[in-house]
């Protein structure tokens, strides 16, 4: 029961990460100016919070640092918040708030151990 909780915080949290990238799209988009400045804006931002979130803060990062990979999860989720309260979304700022705060308090990267579940057998050598 406890595995599927996981993966279940684990999908929230992929779905939070893909629509702040989106709400970062969304906010360069509407930004006045010619189409080449909406275009640069509304592919580059989402952009650089992947490459960011690629390298710090990914399961799997390259630079495996915890406070840097903290820092570029609040700076991304963030921003896309921030930006889907610019172009006039306040509910789904809140959402992806919550989604990304949740997931990231009730869940585990595959692959980090987790405590055993209640009544499940711990094998381990015999204390004696």
């Amino acid at each position: 029961m406890a595995q599927a909780w996981n993966w279940m915080w684990l999908t929230v949290a992929f779905l939070a990460e893909l629509a702040a990238l989106a709400a970062l799209a969304a906010w360069g988009w509407s930004v006045g100016g010619s189409t080449a400045t909406r275009l640069l804006l509304a592919i580059g931002v989402p952009a650089v919070a992947a490459v960011l979130w690629g390298l710090f803060a990914a399961p799997q990062a390259v630079v495996q640092v915890s406070a840097v990979a903290v820092l570029v999860k609040v700076a991304v989720f963030g921003g896309a918040a921030s930006a889907l309260l610019a172009v006039g979304r306040p509910g789904l700022a809140v959402a992806l708030a919550a989604g990304a705060l949740l997931s990231s308090v009730l869940s585990t990267s595959p692959g980090t151990p987790s405590a055993p579940e209640a009544g499940s057998v711990v094998s381990g050598p015999a204390s004696g």
